[in-house]
């Protein structure tokens, strides 16, 4: 190669055009990239921004539907107890004079056993004192005061109990109807056991286990599963605050329950059986007030039928059992798990032999 050869000489500089001048660009201006860069970080925070307020207004409504339900709870309550009073100076002023009505009726039958059509009505008329003695006697249960005999007791034990009183009360077509469980002896510490009235605990499980049994009965719902959860709920309490139920959830697989029902369940006298007085539920629902407990009516969201829950607050012994279980390794569960954890199911068969006391 000719170091000498011209092309190979450097270009001299050029001058710009007169009238021609040169801009550099300033420091700090933002360039296209630097927008879209920007831009692209205003999205993102722009986004999270919208997924949080959307995640707030959902715990708002959320808040504002359990603090309104509690308070209607609450009224509800009011409500009850107020009827109650009335309705036990009603049921003394009647239970008297009945008390008398019922002694001659059976002197009357004793009088009349060579007269076989007159035996027949004093018969008739022991049978429909023995009824009006009833209502009057569920009136009296539903309105007097509940004094809460707080003690320790077994789930399993208050579960035997209850199905056991449903299968000897002769509910006509127990024998159809499947029965899921829980496996008692698998539940956590703090479900194993609660603390309550066992006595007024039997008597409103019982009576929600009847009315889901009579409903499926009484509507030829098929299959007839009646399925008993216990889990854990946290709610809003009276006081607005969340507080933890345990709760044991009766589930049917029956029509269901229609808006008008669903709000008027609870009212004394308010039925939709054949047969009853319509204050089972009403008495269940005082019974869980009087233990500052809920109780909870729906329908269910992936089959037919309807779930009655009845919640009792879990104290701060069985809190701290739930947390130390949730961190362990052999009970770990997810937060949501904490909240509402359902136990295993084992299927029992329904029994032909029956009873029950404290009809709905």
């Amino acid at each position: 190669m000719n170091q000498n050869d011209p092309s190979l000489e450097p270009l001299p500089p050029t001058t710009p055009p007169a009238g021609t001048t040169l801009v550099s660009a300033p420091k700090g201006t933002l360039t296209a990239g630097d927008l879209a860069e920007l831009m692209s970080a205003f999205n993102d925070v722009t986004g999270k921004l919208q997924f949080t307020h959307e995640q707030l207004r959902s715990e708002v409504a959320r808040l504002s539907r359990e603090l309104r339900e509690a308070n209607e709870q609450l009224e509800r309550a009011s409500r009850l107890a107020a009827l109650g009073e009335m309705a036990a100076g009603i049921a003394h002023e009647i239970r008297n004079p009945l008390g008398s009505i019922s002694l001659f009726a059976r002197m009357l039958r004793d009088d009349l056993g060579e007269r076989p059509e007159q035996h027949k009505l004093a018969e008739k008329i022991l049978t429909a004192t023995r009824g009006l003695n009833a209502v009057v006697g569920d009136v009296l249960a539903f309105s007097r005061e509940f004094r809460i005999a707080a003690e320790p007791l077994s789930t399993a034990t208050l579960l035997d109990r209850a199905l056991e009183a449903c299968q000897h009360d002769g509910v006509e077509g127990w024998a159809t109807v499947t029965i899921e469980r829980p496996e008692t002896d698998k539940l956590p510490a703090d479900l194993q056991e609660l603390k309550g009235d066992e006595t007024l605990l039997h008597q409103a499980l019982t009576n929600v286990i009847r009315n889901a049994i009579e409903a499926m009965v009484e509507t030829n719902a098929s299959p007839r599963t009646l399925r008993i959860e216990l889990k854990r709920r946290q709610l809003a309490a009276r006081d607005g605050k969340r507080a933890r139920f345990a709760c044991i959830s009766v589930r049917d697989s029956g029509p269901g329950l229609a808006p008008d029902v669903l709000t008027r369940m609870f009212n004394p006298f308010f039925t939709t059986r054949k047969a009853g007085t319509g204050l089972g539920l009403a008495i269940v629902h005082r019974i869980m007030d009087a233990h500052a407990g809920r109780v909870i009516a729906s329908n269910n969201a992936d089959a037919p039928g309807a779930t009655i829950e009845l919640l009792l607050p879990m104290s701060r012994a069985a809190e701290t059992t739930q947390r130390a279980e949730s961190s362990g390794p052999i009970h770990a569960v997810s937060p949501m798990e904490a909240v509402e954890q359902t136990l295993p199911l084992v299927t029992v068969a329904g029994s032909p032999d029956r009873r029950l006391s404290g009809a709905a």
